[in-house]
């Protein structure tokens, strides 16, 4: 569980982020949304610890990262899996190499172990006879599932997406938004995900957290996403005639199985 306690950051004076307080759940996919501008990505990078925080205070599982030494700091980096919009994926390095870099910087383990988990994680994301392909001779969605490999293969318990469905089609984007449910349950690791994919929002938001200019405007899932009456959150998903569409048919299943 990643706990956000009244979380500011300014830059040049500039305040981007305005006393934001929230919990991202273990065994969840949390995703932030909202315009841009809002303060998504800078909201992503400070609990990275890319960027400091002003004031406030962000807990992973009850240890307060500002109050961490350098060495525990260090630590916490390695429970943390991360997966980059492009990928990030090292195009002279094989599907496998890709996949061990991780093991290799970090740990201790012996070849033979590193190999051993790195099948493991290649058969869970389905990436069979893969292993010695290049970046370049796989498909997007091949990619983005070796870039999810690379991130879950040391075990993390804290796994942060950017943008994980840019560039793919609708078709891809969904079987990569299941994936990352699926192994986030599995594994009971606090999932957060950066996205302005409505698709992912309304297929895998467990809880939702949406910004609007600095601010928490609105929380839910993606149950009470279609549902809510709030006009930033309307604006923001769908046209609002779409959206209220959409949001009185749910109401009128929901209210058919009363």
């Amino acid at each position: 569980m990643i706990e956000v306690r009244n979380i500011k950051k300014s830059f040049n004076g500039v305040e981007v982020l305005k006393g934001i307080s929230t919990t991202f759940e273990t065994g969840k996919t949390n995703l932030i949304i909202g315009q841009s501008g809002s303060g998504k990505t800078v909201m992503l990078k400070t609990l990275l610890g890319i960027h400091s925080h002003d004031s406030g205070n962000i807990l992973f599982d009850g240890r307060i990262y500002s109050e961490l030494s350098k060495t525990e700091k260090r630590d916490l980096r390695t429970e943390i899996g991360m997966v980059f919009q492009g990928s990030a994926l090292f195009d002279s390095m094989t599907v496998e190499e890709n996949i061990a870099f991780p093991l290799r910087m970090f740990t201790n383990k012996s070849e033979k172990e590193i190999m051993v988990r790195v099948n493991e994680v290649i058969e869970r994301v389905n990436l069979i006879n893969a292993n010695k392909k290049k970046p370049a001779e796989i498909s997007g969605g091949m990619q983005k599932r070796v870039a999810i490999a690379r991130a879950i293969v040391n075990n993390p318990k804290y796994l942060f997406c950017d943008e994980p469905n840019s560039g793919l089609d609708p078709k891809t984007a969904i079987v990569i938004d299941n994936l990352i449910q699926e192994i986030t349950h599995e594994y009971g690791i606090t999932t957060i995900i950066n996205t302005h994919d409505m698709n992912s929002v309304l297929e895998i938001g467990e809880h939702i957290v949406f910004l609007k200019n600095g601010v928490l405007a609105w929380s839910g899932n993606n149950k009470e996403i279609i549902q809510t009456d709030n006009a930033d959150v309307v604006d923001f998903v769908y046209s609002s005639e779409l959206f209220k569409m959409v949001r009185d048919a749910m109401r009128h299943i929901v209210s058919e199985q009363k």
